[in-house]
């Protein structure tokens, strides 16, 4: 993969949550949020906040999806990442 954000940007590919809750029950995906935390995969030249292999949390909302090959990604502002994950 080859893409490098412009600006104060991110490209974060999602960690996928549990299908199972605490107590056993099977949540179906289609009852599923998506989730709102993720691992940085690059980072723009200007931001300094965040590195490669960072996991964060972010806004639910945030960003815009793009596909790059068979993956999708989030392209975040560095203003809609809460904070490290770790």
């Amino acid at each position: 993969m080859n893409f490098q954000p412009l600006g104060k940007r991110v490209l974060v590919k999602r960690v996928e949550e549990a299908n199972t809750t605490l107590s056993g029950i099977i949540i179906p995906d289609n009852a599923k949020e998506k989730p709102s935390r993720g691992d940085i995969v690059a980072v723009g030249k200007k931001v300094k906040e965040v590195s490669v292999g960072n996991q964060v949390l972010f806004a639910k909302y945030a960003g815009h999806e793009v596909a790059i090959g068979a993956d999708k990604y989030m392209v975040l502002e560095i203003k809609d990442i809460f904070g490290i994950i770790g």
